[in-house]
């Protein structure tokens, strides 16, 4: 580890502490349409588990197949039911241009949430953004409005930003207040929080690279599993924060355990079921996407039963 390491969560997103999210589902009724109680119902529980929360994300959250009223009308929600009680942000796809990004941007700047993160430019077909793209698309971003910007550099786009650039963002403009990290190159990780963790908080995307990414000077993680284990994932940053390094390493491996079935069964399209199962709020998967079959289902739930999630989560 580097020695700027040791000095890392000094800035002034220290004071936030370190932080767990979950990348929501968006859970719709049989016939495909928005169910907005089950909705108000997991961010409720996402609360009370103490875990802060991302919506309308392209992965977990199904952003892809939302209309423009559907994400306007989840992040209303989204504020009303979190603003003030826990963080909560909007996550949105990743755009084809700049002018995209910046709509959704103003959308979430008008609903009331906290923040909004900012995809990196995905023009789609195959094609790859040059670097002066790439650093043109996210200036015209960041310069459109004074709002709470959390930058997004992820794999799912072919490329990585540079970590300098992230920093002359960063420094430049102080609505800037993170970057979420999504790569599996932990050396490109490390030189991101030494460029921007002097004021950014700084987030990995997935379980995977939680501990490390803590050891490192990060600020937590973000988890498609929360939706399932809240509780589980708010605890690896409790025991964290406490000095409990044993529980700390119990909870991650655990939730990294959980990660791989979940996976292996479909993510979000099993993730759903299992939380119909459950008794809990979650709805169902909405086309292109098929709900898991049962036999995955049982397999998972099987795999909670081993792992004794039921304990963690108080079901």
């Amino acid at each position: 580890m580097s020695a700027s390491a040791m000095t890392r969560g000094a800035g002034p997103h220290g004071t936030l502490g370190r932080s767990a999210f979950v990348v929501s589902i968006t859970p719709f009724d049989g016939n495909g349409e928005l169910d907005e109680p089950a909705l108000r119902a997991h961010f409720a529980r996402m609360r009370d588990a103490g875990i802060g929360v991302y919506v309308g994300g392209g992965g977990s959250g199904e952003g892809y197949t939302l209309t423009t009223a559907e994400h306007e009308r989840v992040l209303t929600i989204a504020a009303d039911a979190l603003a003030g009680t826990a963080p909560v942000r909007a996550m949105g796809v990743e755009p084809r241009t700049a002018t995209q990004m910046i709509e959704y941007v103003q959308l979430a700047a008008e609903t009331g949430v906290d923040a909004c993160q900012i995809y990196s430019l995905d023009p789609g077909h195959g094609h790859r953004p040059t670097t002066a793209e790439v650093e043109a698309y996210f200036l015209a971003v960041v310069e459109a409005a004074a709002y709470p910007m959390v930058l997004s550099t992820h794999l799912s786009v072919g490329y990585r930003v540079a970590p300098s650039f992230l920093r002359t963002l960063v420094d430049n403009h102080d609505h800037v207040v993170g970057v979420n990290c999504t790569h599996p190159d932990l050396g490109y990780l490390d030189d991101v929080i030494d460029a921007v963790g002097h004021r950014a908080a700084v987030h990995v995307g997935g379980p995977r690279d939680a501990l490390t990414a803590l050891a490192f000077g990060a600020q937590g993680f973000l988890s498609s599993e929360a939706n399932l284990a809240p509780r589980l994932c708010a605890r690896v940053i409790e025991a964290t924060d406490a000095g409990r390094f044993d529980d700390a390493a119990d909870a991650y491996a655990t939730l990294a355990r959980l990660s791989r079935v979940l996976y292996q069964h479909g993510g979000i399209r099993v993730t759903k079921p299992v939380l119909q199962r459950l008794g809990l709020p979650g709805g169902t998967v909405r086309a292109p996407q098929f709900v898991a079959q049962q036999d995955a289902v049982d397999a998972v739930l099987r795999a909670i039963d081993s792992l004794d999630i039921a304990a963690v989560e108080g079901w």
